[in-house]
């Protein structure tokens, strides 16, 4: 189980990102067409300006059901230990072993 602190930290980023996503996304596009370097520049300093926190890049993926960092299985958003427990329980429709 990951620290509380761990995992609430990342959905108060999740947020961030949702709330900031079509601020960046307008910069980004303006900063990418920008005529001019020096309207480049503004735009890229103003996306340097946004709080760190909404790039999702800051994002970590963790497991649902206890937080864990590491191991995360896109096809399932739960860690591999967590997979192979639910795969065996037969909570995954299409998952089996392979022997």
């Amino acid at each position: 189980m990951a620290k509380t602190s761990k995992i609430v930290a990342n959905e108060r980023r999740r947020r961030t990102v949702a709330r900031y996503a079509a601020r960046r996304a307008a910069l980004k596009e303006q900063a990418r067409r920008a005529p001019t370097p020096e309207q480049r520049s503004v735009a890229r300093a103003a996306l340097a300006r946004l709080p760190r926190d909404a790039s999702p890049t800051r994002i970590r993926n963790r497991d649902a059901v206890d937080g864990r960092p590491r191991g995360f299985l896109r096809v399932a958003g739960v860690s591999r230990i967590r997979f192979r427990e639910l795969a065996h329980a037969g909570y995954l429709p299409g998952i089996r072993k392979a022997s």
